[in-house]
């Protein structure tokens, strides 16, 4: 816990993971309410629904990690040239 209140260790990237599972959740519902309700698209929408909406989270939720993968990368660096 010391180490979330002072900084050393990243809260983000935990809460970037359930996010993740969050959106791929919501695109699931979402593709599959589309296939299967009377107003909806269609099958084929409703599967391009979950599929890019899958692919769509993926590749959001990496690009923030790159983030926070970079930051421990230079903090690493910083800890060995001390």
């Amino acid at each position: 816990m010391k180490d979330i209140f002072f900084f050393n260790s990243m809260l983000t990237p935990k809460i970037i993971t359930f996010v993740y599972w969050l959106m791929l959740l919501t695109s699931l519902i979402s593709g599959l309410g589309m296939m299967f309700t009377a107003y909806g698209g269609g099958f084929l929408s409703g599967l391009g629904i979950i599929i890019g909406g899958a692919i769509g989270a993926r590749i959001w939720c990496e690009l923030l990690m790159v983030l926070f993968k970079i930051h421990e990368n230079l903090q690493k660096i910083a800890n060995k040239s001390e």
